[in-house]
């Protein structure tokens, strides 16, 4: 009878230690100045993107129309960060990545963003603009957008692709391109760098 009232308290004891041990274990961590959690979210943010020129960005002539707003040039555009975006109404593709550029647009046209859409028709019934338009009133897209029905920017660009996004720091160099879907949160890291140098460069010395 001792040996077995010996093993239950062990037993005991050792259930309360793993049950002490899995609460530790399993506690939300707690945020310390200077400790461990502290460590963890300085770890994980985001580096600097290395962002090369690849170029001045060419003219932005030969568009047949401009929607929601007047013609822009790259000399207007002097000062602001810029982001063209390649797009046709009939490509899902291009759909799907609307929606992240239209929030761009949202969130930093007050910060020196200037988003211009391009739409480049794929098919002969994209070159409608009465189309155009009504994409635009169902895609809720307020930017300005040219009208490339004669491929002038595209060729300009030497782009090859549905959607491409070219960004364009405020020095008037393209620092960046992404073709196709994805990679939203890259791509509105090199907007908030691009703004950030920007604002740097305003400074006075």
């Amino acid at each position: 009878m001792t040996r077995l009232i010996k093993a239950h308290r062990a037993n005991v004891a050792l259930l309360a230690g793993i049950a002490a041990f899995a609460a530790f274990a399993l506690a939300p961590a707690r945020a310390q100045p200077g400790g461990r959690a502290a460590q963890v979210q300085v770890s994980e943010a985001q580096a600097p993107l290395a962002l090369a020129s690849e170029g001045a960005m060419p003219p932005l002539a030969g568009a047949v129309e401009w929607l929601n707003s007047p013609p822009l040039s790259a000399e207007q555009l002097r000062g602001k960060v810029v982001l063209i975006d390649f797009w046709t109404y009939g490509c899902i593709n291009c759909r799907n990545a609307l929606p992240h550029v239209r929030e761009w647009n949202r969130k930093y046209k007050d910060q020196g963003l200037v988003v211009i859409g391009v739409h480049s028709p794929e098919f002969a019934f994209e070159k409608n603009i009465g189309n155009v338009k009504r994409a635009l009133t169902e895609l809720d897209l307020t930017f300005p957008v040219a009208v490339d029905n004669n491929f002038a920017l595209w060729r300009a660009f030497n782009n090859t692709y549905w959607p491409a996004h070219y960004f364009i720091d405020a020095k008037g160099q393209i620092r960046f391109h992404h073709f196709g879907e994805g990679d939203y949160e890259q791509s509105e890291q090199v907007i908030r760098q691009l703004l950030d140098e920007a604002r740097r460069d305003a400074r006075p010395i």
